[in-house]
């Protein structure tokens, strides 16, 4: 987002956001809700669960600068901060996640213009063995879409074949893009589009590589993954309400989905998936989560459901679009 729009819809953010996650309280089991207690991190865009250090999960900002960070989810507390060396300077980085090889991967496609920027780039690193603050060597690929330049949050690689995917950003629905079966850093990277998808601000492959859930604002629905594209309609994530809700990733194990949202001290909150055990507690690392078995409105999770909670974050994510349209016409 450009600085402009950040300040206005941070002030109608912060009137409108509904507390969902518990605040910063010393350590908690790994994999449960937590707080990002970095002052650093103030738009976290990306989340994505570490193959390396259980109950690490790393961040970005949705910046300019090539730093990711690694948080624990016992402590809510950065335990590494990793500056991309040889990458040009990021525009928009507004994705992550962790591919088979055990690398990095961070989406720097974000285009508020909706097609300002002819290609955009994607930064993949070996994801380091020791956590502690550190400079990475990332490799930088030049991507473009078949069906020309677009919005894109959401970048996924999935975990058996390494495949990267993309989801463009459209309020009235977007694209599923597959890229070529290996990523080149000397060429440029054509990616086609695959299937339609909705409104999409993150998503991720589940880590058997068999699901896709995808989250937007409002929701967040997860899909059967078959042949390489979405099979079926999905069915509800349970996302909760969140300020502005920018990301997704699953657990390590795959029980459970993490959602994350921007701003300062952002909560990150756990929530078990639909076929999960009941009792997702009794696994080291899988805490049961806060309000499992209640009621839609008592969790938080939206879908389906016309709450007064659901109301007030819609009305304010209307009032921010529209702020950002006005905004826009004004450049």
């Amino acid at each position: 987002m450009r600085t402009g729009i950040r300040a206005v819809i941070a002030v109608a953010a912060a009137a409108l956001v509904l507390p969902v996650a518990p605040a910063h309280a010393g350590e908690r089991p790994a994999d449960g809700d937590f707080t990002i207690a970095d002052p650093r991190i103030t738009e976290s865009s990306g989340l994505a669960a570490s193959a390396a250090h259980p109950g690490v999960y790393w961040t970005h900002n949705d910046q300019d600068k090539p730093l990711i960070y690694g948080v624990d989810s016992r402590t809510g507390e950065t335990v590494a901060t990793l500056t991309m060396e040889g990458v040009g300077t990021p525009r928009d980085m507004e994705a992550i996640a962790v591919g088979p090889d055990g690398d990095i991967y961070v989406g720097d496609i974000g285009d508020n213009l909706d097609g300002s920027w002819d290609h955009v780039w994607i930064y993949r690193f070996p994801e380091p063995k020791a956590l502690k603050d550190q400079t990475v060597r990332a490799k930088q690929y030049v991507v473009k879409y078949a069906d020309g330049p677009r919005n894109a949050e959401a970048l996924m690689v999935h975990p058996k074949t390494g495949r990267v995917y993309i989801a463009s950003k459209r309020e009235g629905g977007g694209s599923l893009y597959a890229g070529p079966e290996k990523l080149s850093s000397s060429g440029t990277n054509t990616f086609r589009p695959i299937g339609e998808v909705p409104w999409v601000t993150d998503g991720a492959f589940s880590p058997d590589g068999e699901r896709l859930v995808l989250r937007s604002y409002f929701s967040a629905r997860e899909y059967v993954w078959k042949d390489g594209r979405i099979d079926g309609d999905g069915v509800s994530a349970g996302a909760p309400l969140q300020g502005q809700a920018e990301s997704v990733t699953y657990t390590r194990d795959g029980s459970a989905f993490m959602f994350g949202s921007e701003g300062a001290n952002s909560g990150v909150v756990r929530v078990d998936r639909p076929d999960a055990p009941a009792a997702s507690g009794d696994t080291p690392g899988a805490p049961r989560p806060s309000g499992a078995g209640e009621s839609p409105a008592a969790t938080g999770s939206q879908d389906g459901s016309a709450t007064t909670g659901f109301l007030v974050l819609a009305g304010g994510i209307v009032l921010v679009l529209g702020i950002k349209r006005l905004l826009r016409r004004g450049d």
